[in-house]
């Protein structure tokens, strides 16, 4: 069975609260009118929900969405926040879901391994999109959100809820990258998708679980991570151990969404379900602004880390390796190959949008 750690930041059950009220010698009086309040605490839904976030970043990313909703709930249900790891494996998180070990869960879909032919492009597809905006808008007007609940709806047991933007993808690193071949042998903490694509230029994607990073790039096991943004890098605390970043951005945006046990899911009221779909609305507008604004901020003012790039014309080449490999995932089913078309026709719409679009 597995071992289950108490969530950080978790809410004191208001039981127990009481329970040490009535020991503190309580009025028998106050006590019985209390009494309905504790019977209806005592039927109140409780959630276990994970997060692939590690605690310092999933204070931004999560934790004020949950501490929001628990308090709006007002009694009616309740969801523990666990971070990354503490109840499974990031790439156990989908079948523990799936299972009921878990309620809900907050991830992309490449680094917890969902089982749909939609997960490569969880997390960072390269050159997919160039700003945050890009995601909501892809999912709701060139039909993201169509695909992936038909992909999701062919699982059994898991209801997909929602996906949003997180920060764009850079490297960072403790050697410098001015070239494609500096990549050649470095070994770093990755998301799948992008790992998969940048070890055409000898990077070495590394898996290890979220909290050992810190760790193995101060012993050398990690040379860097190509995991985040700027604002990401400064919040958990890598950019104090790596001395470079590299600008060049390999993809806009991170996709990650909410999802829910089907069973667990519902047995949630209408209007309790509803409450949870707006504070996942609400949890995606704080991460844009979030992480958009840190972007700026940090690459301006940060002095933590060098700012390297690689020259714009061998740069170009990865660009158009990323167009061969959007059509290489294509080729692997109807459903990717719908993705893939919707990705080339916003990217085509934006640029004939121009200003101040692209």
């Amino acid at each position: 069975m597995t071992k289950l750690i108490k969530p950080i930041g978790a809410p004191q059950s208001p039981l127990k609260s009481r329970r040490k009220f009535l020991q503190g010698g309580a009025l028998g009086a106050a006590a019985t009118l209390a009494a309905p309040a504790a019977i209806a605490q005592q039927g109140a839904l409780k959630w276990r929900m994970q997060t692939y976030s590690g605690a310092p970043l999933g204070a931004h990313v999560i934790k004020p969405q949950i501490d929001a909703f628990n308090e709006a709930a007002n009694g009616d249900m309740e969801i523990e926040l666990y971070y990354a790891d503490q109840l499974v494996p990031t790439g156990e998180l989908f079948r523990a879901m799936q299972s009921g070990v878990i309620d809900a869960v907050q991830s992309d879909e490449a680094s917890m391994a969902s089982p749909v032919d939609i997960a490569v492009f969880g997390g960072y597809f390269p050159f997919a999109t160039r700003y945050s905006l890009d995601v909501p808008a892809l999912f709701n007007y060139y039909g993201l959100n169509e695909i992936w609940k038909e992909a999701y709806d062919e699982v059994d047991n898991v209801t997909w809820l929602s996906a949003g933007a997180w920060d764009p993808l850079h490297i960072f690193t403790k050697e410098p990258i001015r070239s494609l071949e500096d990549m050649r042998g470095k070994r770093v903490f990755g998301v799948p998708t992008a790992g998969m694509f940048l070890s055409k230029y000898g990077l070495i994607p590394v898996t290890i679980p979220w909290d050992d990073v810190e760790v193995a790039l101060q012993t050398g096991e990690l040379d860097g991570v190509a995991w985040c943004g700027f604002t990401e890098a400064y919040e958990v605390g890598w950019a104090d151990i790596c001395n470079y970043a590299l600008t060049n951005s390999v993809t806009g945006a991170w996709f990650g969404s909410y999802f829910a046990n089907t069973e667990s899911w519902n047995k949630v009221p209408p209007h309790l379900q509803a409450l949870f779909k707006m504070s996942i609305d609400q949890s995606h507008y704080y991460r844009n602004y979030w992480y958009w604004g840190g972007e700026a901020k940090l690459r301006v003012e940060g002095d933590k880390m060098e700012l390297t790039s690689i020259p714009p014309e061998e740069w170009a080449t990865v660009t158009g390796d990323a167009e061969a490999f959007w059509d290489q995932i294509a080729e692997r089913g109807d459903r990717p190959k719908r993705v893939v078309d919707a990705f080339k026709k916003y990217a085509a719409t934006m640029e004939k949008a121009g200003y101040p679009y692209r």
